[in-house]
C-alpha cells in the first residue's frame, strides 16, 4: 500500500519534470532562433507634411484648389509642398517664378518673357486659391489697353492684367524690375464710363458720374478735367489753336526754316495778355513735337554765377504771405530758409509761379462751371458733380512737397543752366542742340524731342489733365511733378510716369500713369519759359534784397527772333469757345436727354 502511493507520487513527480523540461527546450530554441536572425535597421523618420493654408470661408465661393493642396499643381507660387494656394511673381514669365522646396520650387521655368502680347505675369497674374481664384465674374482685363502689345522692357508693371473679382486678384503684378526701361508698363486701365456716337459724327465720352470727358467731333477736341477745366484744340489753315481757360490758350503758325530745321511760332494770351514764342519743330516716330526756342541768352558769366555756389548763404524775402495761392498752397510747399546759390532761388521761383498758375486756373474753373450750371440746367448738372470725381487714386490728406523733390527739381534747373551757358558760348547758332544732349541729327532723320532725352528725368505739369491709376481716374494740376520712367513711347504716343509729388485731391504720390509726349514736351517747354523769366526776374534784382551782385547781364538774340504776337489770337480763341460751347450744348441733348 505505502509501495503503491509512493509509486504514483514518483509517476507525478516524473510527469512534472517531462513537463518543465518541454517548456524549457521550447524556450532555448526560441532563444536560438531570435539570436540567429540579423537586426533589423529602424525604420526612416517620415515628417508629417506641411500644413496647408486655411481655405477662406468667406461668402464668395473660394474654396481649395482640387479639394486640397497637391504638390506640384500648377497654379501659383508654391510654398512646402507645392499648395496652389500662393502667389505668383514674374515678369512676364511664363509659368510665374515658382518658390518653395523640392516638391514644388521651379524658379523661371521658361525664362523671361518680355512684351510680345504685352505684360504676362505670372499665368495672368496673382492667382490665389487655385481653381477657387477663377470663380468670380471676369470684370475687365484692362492691360490690353496701352500697354496691349507695348514690349515691357525694363519697366516696373504694375496692375496690367486688371482685376478678375472672384476670389483670385488678377493683378498681373511684376515684382524685381528696373523702373526705367524701354517699354511701358501695362497702364491700359481705361477709366470708366461710356463712349456715345453723335448724329453727323464724333464721338463723346462721358464719365459714370454724368460728366462730359471728352468731345470729338468735326476736327475738335475737347478735353474736360475733373476739377472743372477745359482745354479745346482744333486745327484750321495750318494753325493749331488751342484754349486752356477762358482768357487764356495760344495761336500757333508756322514761320520759318532755317538751317535744315522747321520753326512755328506761338502767339499766347494769358487773361487778355498777349506774347509770342518760338518753338522749333522735331519729328519722331511719325509725330510732329514742338521744343521751346529762346529769343536771346546772356552771357556765359551769367550762368556759371546762377550755377554756381555764392560767396553765402542768402535770406530772402518773397512777400507771398499775404497772397490767396500761398495761403491755399501752404501745406504743400515752403520756400527754401536760405539760398547757397541762384539754383535754389530758382526752383522757389519756379514752383511759386506754377502753384500762382494752378490756383488762378481753379479759380477760372470754379466760375465756368457756376456760369454754366446757371446757363444749361443739364450741362450744369453734370458738370457741378467735378468736385466728386475724387478716387481711391488720389491724395485724401494734406501732403508736402518734400526736400527730395525740390533737390530733384533743382537739378533740373542746374542741367538747363548749364545747356544754357553751353549754348552761348558757342553763339545762338548752335541754340537748337541745348534742347537735349546727344539727341541731335541731320534735318531728313528723326530726332528724340527733348521731353525724352534721357537726361531729363522730372517734369513740373503745366496744365490741367486728367489721368487713370490703377483703373481710377485722377487728376494733375500745374505744380505737381512726375517722374519719367519709360524712354520709348507707346502706339498711342505715350510714356510711363510716376507721381513724384502732388496736391491734395490730385493723383496720389507713387502713382503710375500714362502721359502723352505731347504733354511731357509741353511741361518741358513751359519749364524753360519760366527759367528765362526766372533768370530776368533774377537779372533784375541781383545786388539789392540781400542778393549778390552778378556779373554782366546782357542779352545776346538768338539765331531766330520771334515774330510780333498775331493780332487775332484773342479773337481767334474767343470764337475757338464759342464754337465749342455750342458743340457740347448739342452733345448734352444727344447724351443726355436721350439717355444713349
Amino acid at each position: 500500500m505505502t509501495f503503491m502511493k509512493s509509486s504514483g507520487i514518483i509517476r507525478q513527480s516524473a510527469l512534472v519534470f517531462l513537463l518543465l523540461g518541454s517548456l524549457v527546450a521550447a524556450a532555448a530554441a526560441q532563444h536560438n532562433k531570435t539570436s540567429s536572425s540579423p537586426p533589423r535597421a529602424s525604420a526612416p523618420h517620415v515628417s508629417a507634411p506641411a500644413s496647408r493654408p486655411q481655405a477662406s470661408h468667406s461668402p464668395v465661393m473660394n474654396r481649395p484648389s482640387g479639394g486640397g493642396a497637391r504638390p506640384n499643381t500648377s497654379g501659383g507660387t508654391r510654398y512646402g509642398n507645392g499648395n496652389t494656394n500662393g502667389t505668383r511673381y514674374g515678369n512676364g514669365n511664363t509659368n510665374g517664378t515658382r518658390y518653395g522646396n523640392a516638391n514644388g520650387t521651379r524658379t523661371g521655368n521658361t525664362g523671361m518673357r518680355t512684351g510680345n502680347t504685352g505684360m504676362r505675369t505670372g499665368n495672368s497674374g496673382t492667382q490665389l486659391g487655385g481653381k477657387g481664384s477663377r470663380s468670380g465674374t471676369p470684370m475687365g482685363r484692362n492691360g490690353a489697353g496701352t500697354g496691349g502689345k507695348t514690349p515691357l522692357g525694363n519697366g516696373t508693371a504694375h496692375n496690367a492684367v486688371g482685376n478678375r473679382n472672384g476670389v483670385g486678384n488678377m493683378h498681373g503684378t511684376a515684382h524685381g524690375a528696373m523702373a526705367r526701361g524701354n517699354g511701358n508698363v501695362g497702364m491700359g486701365n481705361r477709366p470708366a464710363g461710356r463712349q456715345v456716337s453723335l448724329r453727323g459724327g464724333g464721338t463723346a465720352n462721358i464719365r459714370p458720374n454724368g460728366q462730359i470727358r471728352s468731345i470729338n467731333r468735326n476736327g475738335m477736341q475737347i478735353n474736360h478735367g475733373l476739377n472743372g477745366s477745359r482745354r479745346i484744340e482744333t486745327s484750321h489753315n495750318g494753325a493749331r489753336i488751342v484754349s486752356t481757360g477762358k482768357h487764356s490758350g495760344y495761336v500757333q503758325r508756322p514761320y520759318v526754316t532755317r538751317n535744315g530745321h522747321t520753326y512755328v511760332s506761338r502767339t499766347v494770351v494769358v487773361n487778355n495778355v498777349t506774347y509770342t514764342h518760338v518753338y522749333r519743330s522735331y519729328s519722331y516716330g511719325g509725330y510732329h513735337y514742338y521744343g521751346y526756342y529762346p529769343a536771346y541768352y546772356y552771357a556765359p558769366a551769367y550762368y556759371g554765377w546762377a550755377y554756381n555756389p555764392w560767396p553765402a548763404p542768402v535770406y530772402y524775402g518773397w512777400g507771398w504771405g499775404a497772397t490767396p495761392w500761398y495761403g491755399y498752397y501752404g501745406g504743400y510747399f515752403a520756400p527754401y530758409p536760405t539760398y547757397p546759390s541762384a539754383a535754389f532761388w530758382l526752383t522757389d521761383y519756379l514752383i511759386a509761379a506754377n502753384l500762382q498758375a494752378a490756383y488762378a486756373a481753379r479759380e477760372a474753373a470754379n466760375s465756368a462751371r457756376d456760369a454754366s450750371a446757371n446757363g444749361n440746367a443739364g450741362q450744369g448738372d453734370q458738370q457741378s458733380q467735378a468736385d466728386n470725381n475724387n478716387t481711391s487714386a488720389s491724395n485724401s490728406g494734406q501732403v508736402t512737397l518734400s526736400p527730395e523733390v525740390k533737390q530733384a527739381i533743382a537739378d533740373e534747373v542746374k542741367a538747363q543752366l548749364s545747356a544754357e551757358q553751353a549754348a552761348s558760348q558757342q553763339g545762338s547758332s548752335s541754340s537748337s542742340g541745348t534742347q537735349s544732349s546727344g539727341t541731335q541729327a541731320s534735318a531728313s532723320s528723326e530726332e528724340v524731342p527733348p521731353a525724352l532725352d534721357p537726361a531729363r528725368r522730372t517734369f513740373v505739369v503745366a496744365n490741367d489733365m486728367a489721368v487713370t491709376a490703377d483703373g481710377q481716374e485722377c487728376q494733375l494740376t500745374q505744380g505737381d511733378v512726375l517722374t519719367r520712367l519709360s524712354d520709348t513711347p507707346d502706339n498711342d504716343h505715350n510714356v510711363n510716369v510716376s507721381v513724384a509729388a502732388s496736391k491734395k485731391s490730385d493723383c496720389s504720390v507713387g502713382k503710375q500713369v500714362a502721359v502723352s509726349v505731347d504733354d511731357l514736351q509741353e511741361m518741358f517747354n513751359h519749364f524753360q519759359e519760366q527759367l528765362d523769366n526766372g533768370m530776368k526776374d533774377l537779372s533784375s534784382k541781383q545786388g539789392t534784397s540781400g542778393l549778390p551782385k552778378a556779373p554782366e547781364t546782357k542779352t545776346v538774340p538768338a539765331e531766330v527772333a520771334p515774330p510780333p504776337p498775331d493780332a487775332s489770337a484773342a479773337k481767334t480763341l474767343e470764337d475757338q469757345q464759342q464754337a465749342a460751347d455750342q458743340v457740347e450744348a448739342q452733345v448734352v441733348k444727344e447724351a443726355f436727354s436721350q439717355g444713349s
